[in-house]
């Protein structure tokens, strides 16, 4: 009986302690409180436009806010503060049981204008010697809203001049002034965006400017441009947050995710009363071929067709043996109805002694090429083509460029076997404005879907 006694009391013990030892939840800790939410703050010797800050406050993540249009995270900060006054600066705590904030009042004594001198300041403002600002433009050369890599000149999938924007963003005009880190967005009444949910229109902006600031900072390794009090550029929907792609004297590249559908857009401005040059890509002699076996010499981009340049060969009989081809889709709907890919050169094509294209084109004869499934009401074509353009086209008018293009089209008899075209332009030999190729498959201006393959593209002697 003792024994039994002995073992019971033992469990007894036993679950005490394992309760005793049991982890706190973290879902059940407590919140933070704000008077939790403390920090210190010390002038740096050197330099007291540049402030030491430090959480005293419990938890795992601390995030700043210096209310000068800057953030940092960490439990130690540094904040910069090139201008004279008072600012208010927040730090967010975050705990297991929850997140609170606390914000005190620093005062800046003095403005240091070593802070403020700047290049890419003087390049945004105009230095301290232009106290009024300097006010910024789109571009009226070249295209200034583009989606891709402006490295590549901005061409990469679609790309437009400022004459094809929209009247109410023409006319847009931005002021960035030194004196305060003041911004003006002055858009004349009206800028492209986003109106009470509905993308794509000109939406009322107020006669007197918002009262704005701007803010050049660094964060992960970009270079970064932010406007205060929901001002933007180019395009309204109340965040004005940017990359900066170029910024120099007398040209301004911003890149932001947005602007009525999915992708990047770019957008080029010019400092107010500046006219760029026009700057002609060089003029080159050379053969342009891919066999899709090996790597080509140019490389392929895709506007809005699907795009596959490693495909096994669907039919390796007649004139092409060949074990990879490529794989050319043009999607279904109206979204997709001008797809295409093209080759964007860098340079301008010398025809003279080099303009026949040829290449290798297999129709399979289970695309539907009757059914009329929605066109464009001004087009002849209503249903899915066989044939293959090819356009040659001058990329600096950006999207006026099919206005000066050399098209040739070739109608395909023959279903699934493999059949060589040849695009004569020689009638354009003297043309010296060509830079760019597009390849399109199955016609345009119509909502139909077709697969298509592709081979042995070449431009040569």
């Amino acid at each position: 009986m003792k024994k039994y006694i002995s073992y019971i009391t033992l469990l007894f013990l036993a679950a005490f302690v394992w309760t005793g030892c049991e982890v706190e939840d973290p879902e059940l800790a407590s919140p933070p409180t704000a008077e939790q939410v403390t920090f210190t703050h010390t002038y740096d010797a050197a330099n007291p436009n540049i402030v030491h800050f430090k959480s005293t406050a419990p938890g795992f993540k601390a995030l700043w806010d210096f209310g000068n249009g800057t953030t940092a995270e960490g439990m130690e900060v540094d904040g910069a503060f090139p201008l004279q006054g008072d600012y208010t600066v927040k730090l967010t705590i975050y705990t297991a049981g929850g997140s609170a904030t606390n914000s005190k009042s620093i005062n800046i004594a003095q403005t240091n204008p070593v802070m403020l001198n700047r290049e890419d300041y003087n390049f945004l403002t105009g230095g301290a010697s232009q106290l009024e600002g300097k006010t910024w433009v789109f571009s009226p050369v070249g295209p200034m809203n583009f989606g891709g890599e402006p490295a590549a000149g901005g061409n990469n999938w679609w790309s437009q001049t400022l004459n094809e924007q929209n009247d109410c963003m023409k006319d847009d005009e931005y002021t960035f002034s030194l004196a305060g880190f003041k911004f003006e967005n002055k858009s004349k009444g009206a800028m492209w965006g986003i109106d009470n949910g509905a993308e794509n229109q000109c939406v009322p902006q107020p006669a007197t400017p918002v009262a704005s600031t701007w803010n050049l900072y660094e964060e992960d390794g970009k270079t970064m441009l932010s406007l205060s009090n929901g001002e933007t550029i180019a395009w309204d929907d109340n965040e004005g947050v940017y990359q900066v792609m170029e910024l120099s004297e007398n040209r301004l590249v911003i890149r932001k995710v947005c602007c009525g559908g999915a992708g990047v857009r770019n957008y080029a401005l010019v400092p107010k009363g500046y006219n760029p040059p026009i700057v002609q890509k060089p003029y080159k002699v050379l053969d342009l071929n891919d066999n899709f076996d090996e790597a080509g010499n140019f490389t392929w981009s895709k506007d809005r067709a699907l795009f596959n340049e490693n495909f096994d060969n669907p039919a390796q009989l007649g004139i092409n043996t060949s074990d990879k081809v490529a794989r050319y889709i043009k999607p279904a709907g109206q979204a997709d109805e001008f797809a295409n890919i093209f080759i964007d050169l860098g340079y301008r094509i010398d025809l003279s002694t080099r303009n026949i294209i040829k290449l290798k084109v297999f129709m399979p004869s289970f695309n539907d090429y009757t059914t009329m499934g929605g066109a464009e009401d001004w087009s002849p074509v209503k249903t899915l083509q066989k044939q293959v353009s090819v356009k040659l086209q001058n990329s600096l008018l950006a999207g006026n460029a099919w206005t000066t293009q050399a098209e040739v089209i070739q109608k395909v008899t023959q279903t699934d076997q493999w059949v060589e075209l040849t695009f004569d332009f020689s009638a354009q030999a003297a043309r010296t404005d060509f830079d760019k190729i597009v390849v399109q498959i199955g016609g345009e201006a119509h909502f139909n879907p077709g697969i298509f393959y592709l081979d042995d593209f070449r431009l040569m002697p």
